[in-house]
């Protein structure tokens, strides 16, 4: 029974990530490149989600400023999800919706990136932050999944969209292709260290 569970939740995860792959392999080396051409601009990286996308938020951010597979210079990248002093004030004393696009305003600059994760799309935080990264004129990059394509999609500049409904799947994939993105951004901007592979952080 258990063996059999795993297998179920093996295959709905490998169905998923080639079906993803499939609609958005181009979309991934445009990201990556956009996000190339950002670091080499002077840019940064903001990131926001809730939840596991906060994690993933974090996560990404955490692999640009430090290494993801070899030592090198740190890239910039701000997870806007981390400073509950920020947080909390915006919450108190105006709304939770504001929480990120707060920041942006604050902090965002022409040409920085916005990365903004939710798996539902819905978020009123996460489209918030979209229109702000709009007006602050901000590349905006979206992750979500199926419920999202309509919502996401006409807010962001680029958004890459897990072909489904099931949190736990949509996660995984986004956790995977941010992954991919990352080791293409690393690779590219310190070639010299493209064979080396370091240990995992």
């Amino acid at each position: 029974m258990l063996k059999t569970i795993i297998l179920e939740e093996l295959n709905s995860h490998t169905k998923i990530i080639n079906e993803t792959i499939t609609e958005n392999s181009r979309l991934i080396e445009t990201l990556a490149n956009i996000i190339i051409e950002c670091f080499q601009k002077g840019n940064k990286l903001l990131l926001c989600g809730n939840g596991g996308s906060a994690a993933d938020a974090q996560h990404f951010a955490a692999e640009f400023i430090n290494r993801f597979r070899f030592d090198r210079n740190a890239l910039p990248a701000i997870a806007l999800t981390t400073d509950s002093s920020i947080l909390t004030c915006i919450s108190n004393d105006s709304e939770f919706e504001n929480i990120f696009s707060r920041q942006i305003d604050a902090i965002g600059n022409n040409g920085d990136i916005l990365i903004s994760i939710s798996t539902s799309g819905h978020s009123k935080n996460i489209l918030k932050a979209l229109k702000s990264s709009r007006s602050k004129k901000l590349i905006s990059i979206g992750f979500t999944g199926e419920k999202g394509r309509k919502t996401m999609s006409k807010l962001c500049d680029y958004c890459l969209v897990v072909p489904s409904s099931d949190t736990a799947r949509i996660q995984e994939i986004h956790e995977f292709i941010l992954h991919v993105i990352c080791g293409m951004v690393e690779s590219q901007l310190f070639k010299e260290r493209d064979n080396f592979l370091g240990e995992p952080s």
